[in-house]
């Protein structure tokens, strides 16, 4: 595979360049474009350029007009665009809630969506506590979901037969004494999770760390997203989680839910 050199010293894989020159010409010229127009305009050979949109189109980035043989840009490009839209719109609705929370608790709160089996943070907001936590979890990152608190309520949330098709695809590694790598003792944890409205991590991602979670239910009651509090286990004692924390956590949940359209139906009895 061929790759090129960046000026700050890492580096770039040629053909993805190539092909992401391509969708940004195509973006910008706003109409279709022939091979030929391609070829000249990102001074690549005709032959390199239809290998790249070939393989494009394969991925539905690309579509060719079949009476003209013009390309133009495919659906794939929205779907990807609008699910950006989405979590950023969703990252900018729930920033005030977790400042809240932040304020309330003084831990570090993390906001997370699920990608297949993983976890993406897409918000953080750092305690303020000498000693913080020091976890993989970073905004922008992505984590096991099977071992981290927010990612075990986002898989509880999934049908059954969905939840082991997912598990099946990756590997259970044991990052910790306390990670649990057995699917059925895994699936089984997760149905409780569901039911109790929360998860709790106590060091099985990162040890030393505890991790309270609890979801984000959309208009259509789905869990959308998942927030949690992160802190040394020192500072986690049970009793500060069941009568500070897992409180506090639940009700700011609750107010965005309550934005995001959910209408909790145990309330209105």
């Amino acid at each position: 595979m061929s790759r090129s050199r960046k000026e700050d010293g890492g580096q770039t894989v040629q053909s993805v360049t190539r092909a992401l020159m391509l969708l940004e010409l195509m973006a910008k010229e706003n109409n279709t474009i022939s091979l030929s127009e391609l070829a000249r305009k990102v001074h690549l050979k005709m032959a390199t350029v239809h290998r790249l949109l070939n393989t494009l189109m394969s991925r539905g980035f690309v579509e060719q007009d079949k009476a003209t043989l013009r390309y133009r840009l495919g659906i794939k490009n929205f779907e990807i665009g609008n699910a950006a839209l989405m979590i950023n719109d969703l990252r900018s609705m729930i920033r005030p809630f977790l400042k809240q929370l932040a304020e309330r608790i003084n831990e570090t709160i993390n906001l997370a969506v699920l990608d297949g089996a993983e976890v993406i943070y897409i918000d953080q907001i750092e305690s303020t506590n000498i000693v913080i936590v020091k976890m993989f979890a970073r905004i922008g990152s992505r984590g096991p979901a099977y071992c981290t608190g927010t990612g075990k309520v986002l898989l509880a949330d999934l049908p059954i037969q969905e939840l082991r098709k997912r598990l099946s695809q990756i590997e259970l590694v044991k990052f910790t004494e306390y990670t649990i790598t057995d699917t059925e003792k895994l699936i089984e944890k997760l149905i409780q999770i569901k039911s109790d409205g929360y998860a709790l991590d106590f060091s099985e991602r990162d040890l030393g760390v505890t991790c309270v979670a609890v979801p984000v239910k959309n208009f259509e009651g789905r869990v959308q997203a998942a927030i949690s509090v992160s802190a040394p286990e020192q500072r986690m004692l049970m009793s500060r989680i069941e009568h500070e924390i897992l409180p506090t956590i639940l009700d700011i949940a609750g107010q965005i839910s309550k934005q995001l359209g959910y209408l909790d139906t145990k309330v209105l009895g």
